[in-house]
């Protein structure tokens, strides 16, 4: 069931993330293998393209299962890296399982590696949400990281890669999120019960400039 509108973001934000610290871990757990499952259902990722993830804070759906269903398909997988919090800039740096995540200055975990790509080389991005709505608008932490980085896309009148794909729990669904002027908007969303926005049209065989 969605939760209401709430014009007040900063207590919208307060009460999704409350509540997702709630859910139980088995929860968690069983959302984040549904995701993956229908990921896969939708043939995403692309077998040999360029993935972001994000490592997993404050009870985030944990994209674990999509990266390890990334990596079987042969995709090379990337986190954010900040380069600067004051300027809120960040980086994809590429995330191996034989390399564990470091903690950064700031006390955020994220690649323990050399080099790092800008956002715009990946093909498909996994976006963590505190909440979002079915018209794939969502709230986030309230850094904007993610907003900062890919403000390019709106601006693209054909190559809009990459997508960004929001991944949360269905709880985190509201019925409708006011956008500021500098929001980027998903191309997705999944949970663990349904696929909304753009992506939806994939479970019914709708083209999109994801498959052509």
């Amino acid at each position: 069931m969605s939760v209401a509108y709430d014009k007040d973001r900063a207590g919208l934000r307060r009460r999704m993330r409350e509540s997702r610290r709630a859910l139980p871990e088995s929860q968690r757990h069983a959302a984040s293998r549904a995701v993956a499952e229908t990921l896969a259902r939708l043939g995403l990722p692309r077998p040999g393209t360029r993935v972001g993830a994000y490592i997993p804070m404050d009870c985030e759906l944990d994209p674990a299962p999509a990266v390890r269903l990334a990596l079987a398909r042969r995709c090379e997988v990337f986190a954010p890296t900040i380069t600067s919090f004051s300027r809120r800039s960040m980086r994809f740096a590429p995330l191996r399982a034989d390399r564990p995540s470091r903690r950064n200055r700031w006390g955020i975990r994220e690649p323990d590696a050399t080099w790092s790509v800008n956002g715009r080389w990946l093909d498909l991005v996994l976006v963590p949400c505190v909440a979002f709505d079915e018209s794939g608008a969502r709230l986030g932490m309230g850094a904007g990281f993610y907003d900062r980085h890919f403000s390019f896309l709106p601006h693209r009148s054909s190559w809009r890669r990459p997508r960004l794909l929001g991944i949360a729990y269905e709880s985190q669904r509201v019925a409708e999120l006011q956008q500021k002027s500098w929001d980027v908007p998903l191309w997705g969303v999944i949970t663990e019960r349904g696929v909304y926005a753009h992506a939806a049209g994939m479970l019914h065989g709708e083209p999109n400039e994801e498959t052509t």
